[in-house]
Parts: C-alpha cells; sequence; structure tokens
C-alpha cells in the first residue's frame, strides 16, 4: 500500500517540543510510584527487628527514567503519523493533553505510597540528627508530586496555545488572504502602414 503524501514536519516538530515538559512531570510521577530505598532488617536481640535505608539501586533508577520516556516518545511517534493525515498539525497538540493528564492522574496515591516507604524521609536521615537531616517525612513527595502538576499545566498550555496559533494562521489563509490577479496576456502592437517605398533593387522585374 502506497503512504499518503506527507503534510509538512509541522506535527512532529510540535510533538518534539511539547514532549519536553511532559517527559519532566512523567519523571516526576515514575519516581513517586516506583523510586523505594534499599531496606536491609536482621534481629537486633533485645532490640527486635532492625532496618536500615540505603539509596535505591541503580536498577530501579533506571527503571524509573525508561518508564518516563514512554509518555513523550508515544508523543513523537503520534507526531510522526500525524504528517500523513490532513490538518494533522492539532493530532498532537490533543494528544499531549490527554497523555499529560493521564501521566498525573494517581500522584496523590503515588505520593502517600513514597512517603510509607521512606519514613525517615527522602534523604534517609532521621530527624534525630537535625545537623543533618534536610527532608521531613513526607516533604520531597509534596514538592515532587507539585512538580508535576506544574509541568502537566505547562504542557497542556503549550499544547493549546500550538493549536490555538495554527487555527488563527489557517482562518488568516482561507479568508483573509488576497486572491493573486491574473496576469493580463500580452498585447499586440499597433503599427502605421509602412509608408516606406521600395528602392529600385525591389521593384518587381
Amino acid at each position: 500500500m502506497k503512504l499518503p503524501a506527507s503534510q509538512g514536519r509541522g506535527p512532529v516538530a510540535i510533538a518534539a517540543f511539547i514532549a519536553i515538559p511532559l517527559f519532566f512531570s512523567s519523571l516526576m510521577a515514575a519516581s513517586l510510584a516506583l523510586e523505594k530505598p534499599l531496606k536491609y532488617q536482621w534481629k537486633g536481640g533485645a532490640h527486635g527487628l532492625l532496618t536500615t535505608y540505603h539509596d535505591p539501586t541503580t536498577r530501579n533508577i533506571a527503571t524509573i527514567w525508561l518508564l518516563a520516556a514512554v509518555p513523550p516518545l508515544v508523543l513523537v511517534a503520534i507526531g510522526l503519523i500525524a504528517t500523513r493525515i490532513p490538518l494533522g498539525f492539532y493530532v498532537p497538540c490533543v494528544t499531549a493533553i490527554v497523555i499529560a493528564m493521564a501521566v498525573v492522574h494517581k500522584t496523590a496515591v503515588w505520593e502517600r505510597h513514597h512517603t510509607a516507604r521512606y519514613p525517615v524521609g527522602v534523604d534517609l536521615i532521621p530527624p534525630t540528627n537535625p545537623s543533618s537531616d534536610k527532608f521531613d517525612r513526607g516533604q520531597w513527595e509534596h514538592m515532587a508530586r507539585e512538580t508535576a502538576l506544574s509541568l502537566q499545566h505547562w504542557t497542556i498550555g503549550v499544547a493549546l496555545a500550538s493549536a490555538l496559533v495554527m487555527a488563527g494562521l489557517y482562518v488568516r489563509r482561507r479568508f483573509f488572504t488576497r486572491r493573486p490577479v491574473m496576469p493580463y496576456g500580452q498585447l499586440e502592437g499597433v503599427h502605421a502602414p509602412d509608408a516606406t517605398m521600395p528602392s529600385l533593387g525591389d521593384s518587381p522585374q
């Protein structure tokens, strides 16, 4: 089957631009959903079960970054497809709004779960050490959720602004652009009768 002709690179260009704030919003949401400390537990005799927390594993961090890249990559892929669709510029704009809303729709739940996984705060330093403790329990989670929501608003705002600009340009081209004037045909020159007498060599025999 022959693919439809390309309508221009506009859809994929705007998809790649909107994917920037979408990626960081997705990264914050994925961190809340998946990040967890490395936990060790052992029996401490009279002290019962002892627990220590360490930084997340490299595998855990890599998983977060890979999953955070999925929404923007999906958006760029849809932008590529939209280059073959008439008025396809609006497709990635609408898609970006839907994906941005889907990415953060459970951040409130993920915020609570992340807080439960870090009982002494994300810095893993208990409040009994005030000189080194930088984050209270749940403080970083609240900041991360606010950042994810703020980036979601930026994503939606850029998508709406792009769609409105293109709609304005389309209306301008469609209804307010002057039509080209048809060029006049070439006029034949008008000459006076040739009154020059023929020379002797040109006289008829």
